[in-house]
């Protein structure tokens, strides 16, 4: 698999998904530059997270004009696979490639630590080696991560099985004091209809080196390694 990291003036976690891909997981791994067009053949792109354009108006919502978004779309409506994490999420809702939207966190706080949440569905490339029973710990770092959506388009998530993720607390019970920002539903991630976009708030490539002591983050790359293999 040859993945692309889309680098935007503000990201900051670039490097941690190029360490990933690359040196974790043995993946070839270029970085893309947010004004070029050309996604030089790669099969996965990642949005990484940070501050892109320091989130002026609202979080991802200068980047989503960058030009290579315009590359990624096309790529992404012809089924190419597209992963953002915190502000790739938040740029991808944005460029209307998810449904909904990252509203500040409910506290108004910026948040910075380990939370739980576990899958909510097997029927995705990022977790289909994940247990639904499993509760991993995974790190967050946002302001705006409170995902919104209306009633009709949180019926449709439901329907069609679009909800990857969702906070929960260290016994898996999926609580309002586990939820950190106030997500609707709990929701810490999702996909669109056609299962090749994701999008997620917490940070699996910061949960996948022991000598960070702590690799609950690697299914969801083994997950999509897996799943690549099998397309």
């Amino acid at each position: 698999m040859k993945v692309g990291v889309i680098v935007f003036p503000g990201s900051n976690c670039d490097e941690d998904a190029v360490s990933a891909f690359r040196d974790q997981f043995g993946c070839e791994t270029v970085k893309l530059w947010h004004k070029d067009h050309d996604l030089q053949s790669c099969d996965l792109i990642f949005l990484p997270g940070g501050f892109s354009y320091g989130d002026y108006l609202r979080s991802g919502a200068i980047a989503r004009f960058s030009p290579i978004m315009q590359n990624v779309i096309e790529f992404a409506s012809k089924g190419g696979l597209v992963w953002g994490v915190c502000n790739g999420f938040q740029i991808l809702c944005e460029s209307q490639l998810l449904p909904g939207a990252l509203l500040h966190n409910d506290h108004q706080k910026f948040n910075c630590k380990n939370v739980y949440i576990k899958a909510r569905t097997t029927n995705s490339l990022i977790t289909t080696e994940l247990s639904l029973d499993q509760v991993l710990q995974i790190p967050i770092a946002h302001g705006e991560g409170r995902y919104h959506c209306d009633a009709e388009t949180l019926e449709t998530l439901k329907v069609n099985d679009q909800i990857l993720f969702s906070y929960c607390n260290q016994q898996g019970r999926e609580t309002n004091e586990a939820n950190p920002n106030g997500s609707l539903f709990n929701i810490a991630g999702i996909c669109n209809k056609n299962r090749n976009v994701f999008g997620m708030m917490p940070h699996p490539e910061r949960a996948i080196d022991s000598e960070l002591y702590n690799t609950d983050g690697r299914g969801l790359f083994q997950s999509l390694l897996s799943s690549f293999e099998l397309v």
